[in-house]
């Protein structure tokens, strides 16, 4: 007998159409995802450049401090303004200047282990 197609069921007509609804679909989820991913991967590497910008940026500032540090410290620039704000600051004479010896520090003795019964029987001995 032949089948008509008022005979067949609701879900042997739909399959065909679903299963191509779902490859579209997922299709369509994996290029969303793909180009989410690359937007992503483009704003951290933009994130990664302007942070390395960044830190050239303040080794810089870290080495002209450093270098004004050193000359902030140095004997000649603090004589000068020792000058300009009248201080009456001078370097001290030899015989001010008074030296002292390092103290000796003692080392004390390592203190000894405490040894337990579990000690003694690897010497053969038995309690």
């Amino acid at each position: 007998m032949a089948r008509n197609r008022k005979n067949q069921s609701a879900a042997i007509r739909f399959g065909p159409a679903l299963k191509a609804f779902l490859l579209c679909a997922a299709i369509v989820i994996c290029c969303v995802g793909y180009i989410w991913q690359k937007q992503q991967i483009s704003e951290l590497s933009q994130q990664n450049l302007k942070r390395e910008a960044r830190l050239v940026e303040l080794r810089e500032q870290n080495d002209k401090l450093k270098k004004q540090l050193a000359m902030l410290l140095s004997p000649a620039y603090l004589d000068r303004r020792v000058k300009e704000l009248k201080l009456g600051l001078m370097q001290p004479q030899p015989t001010q200047i008074w030296r002292l010896p390092e103290p000796v520090v003692e080392q004390s003795a390592p203190e000894r282990t405490q040894q337990y019964a579990a000690d003694h029987s690897r010497d053969g001995a038995t309690p």
